[in-house]
């Protein structure tokens, strides 16, 4: 198990908000030598801010950039490797448009794109503006590598770790929490497990001993730094290694490769057990299949067997959504903003935080080959999405799909 995340939280638009980063900054070096003494690897640490629109509501293209690379600038300089930026907002739908230019302005800044809100349903017109986000930023590069710093959230509440869907509550105090990659203890523990039963106790029984570890290790680091530790986020997040595959767990626990019948029991059992760890919870907590980032899952997707329609199946009994999956270039908005509305109404409809990170790319075509130079990466082809090229039946503003049971 490695910490794939030391994320801090804070309000750059707080009284003293350099002296706090400089604080978070201090607090982030010496948590990372106090973990990697324990014996967890740290693979970054990260910075997240309230959404932009409420750090500049009125904000214009230019200093929408300004505001992205000052942040930026400040985040490097105390040693942080990612900040966040939060997501665009329906109340502010004119920050949507603005995210293109800002991945394009920076490096290391992540972005998002809210779809939902609690008591209010989907919003149909943010859905097709996060389209319109992953179209314009698929021709920032020639890669189209530039999505991956953007996701359409759908009921993703601020404090999670993992980005891009980590954000700060606006006038919450300084926090962090931990962001891990488990899929490598998925993986021992069902390698070894004779049975179900057992290789979920193995599973929970590592997961359980190392979180009680890190836990107390961040409430002694949140005590002596003033902070507040908001918990710990044991998703399945994979790395594209041979022996950190979720994928790979997974097929060994359903007993059926990805995408054949029994591979979604699997999955939900698997989440069932996370829900159920003796750790302080935050964010996800569950069980993510990113494509990209996972070297069966990738294998599965360039044979075919594991699709689009699987993954979002998937979503429904566990994980964090659609996540870095290759779509070909010339899909059209209409067809994304299709599948972004899955995603939301699935999400609205179960109450549970999901998102979307897509990835069109230039110039190929399902069933192409990718062809990313990216350490994080495991490549894949370019999967096929069944869409319309426009959405069919809409409304102008909010679905709230709980509400409509009233007027059938």
């Amino acid at each position: 198990m490695k910490i794939r995340s030391i994320t801090c939280f804070y309000d750059p638009s707080a009284r003293y908000a350099l002296r706090t980063l400089g604080q978070l900054g201090k607090f982030a070096r010496a948590a990372r030598q106090r973990f990697e003494s324990a014996g967890f690897a740290v693979q970054t640490t990260r910075l997240a801010a309230p959404p932009f629109p409420r750090l500049a509501p009125t904000c214009c293209d230019q200093s929408a950039i300004q505001l992205a690379q000052t942040l930026e600038a400040q985040a490097a300089a105390e040693g942080f490797d990612y900040l966040s930026l939060g997501p665009a907002l329906p109340d502010y739908p004119q920050s949507y448009p603005l995210i293109p230019e800002m991945i394009a302005a920076t490096r290391q800044v992540f972005f998002g794109g809210l779809m939902t809100a609690a008591g209010q349903g989907v919003n149909l017109p943010a859905v097709r503006a996060c389209a319109d986000v992953i179209t314009r930023a698929a021709t920032i590069t020639p890669d189209g590598f530039a999505n991956l710093r953007f996701a359409a959230l759908a009921n993703v509440p601020a404090g999670g770790p993992f980005f891009p869907a980590g954000y700060a509550a606006p006038g919450a105090g300084p926090a962090f929490a931990l962001a891990l990659e488990t899929a490598d203890e998925a993986q021992a523990a069902f390698a070894a497990a004779p049975d179900l039963p057992a290789a979920l106790a193995s599973l929970m029984t590592r997961l359980n001993a190392a979180a009680a570890e890190l836990a107390a290790l961040s409430a002694g680091l949140a005590q002596e730094y003033s902070l507040d530790f908001t918990g710990l986020d044991a998703s399945t997040a994979p790395h594209p290694r041979p022996d950190c595959s979720i994928g790979a767990a997974l097929e060994r626990l359903g007993g059926a490769p990805l995408g054949c019948a029994g591979s979604l029991a699997g999955a939900a059992q698997l989440a069932a057990a996370l829900a159920a760890g003796r750790w302080p919870q935050v964010g996800f907590n569950g069980l993510m299949l990113p494509v990209l980032e996972d070297a069966t899952l990738a294998a599965r997707a360039a044979e075919g067997s594991l699709t689009i329609k699987d993954l979002l199946m998937f979503s429904a009994v566990c994980g964090a959504g659609l996540d870095t999956l290759p779509l070909p270039g010339d899909t059209p908005t209409g067809a994304l903003a299709a599948l972004l509305y899955d995603v939301a109404a699935l999400a609205v409809r179960l109450n549970k935080p999901l998102t979307a990170r897509l990835m069109p790319i230039p110039g190929q075509r399902a069933g192409d080959p990718t062809a990313f130079q990216f350490d994080y990466f495991a490549n894949s082809r370019v999967m096929r999405l069944d869409a319309p090229a426009a959405p069919g039946l809409s409304a102008p503003g909010w679905v709230d799909i709980e509400r409509l049971k009233s007027k059938i």
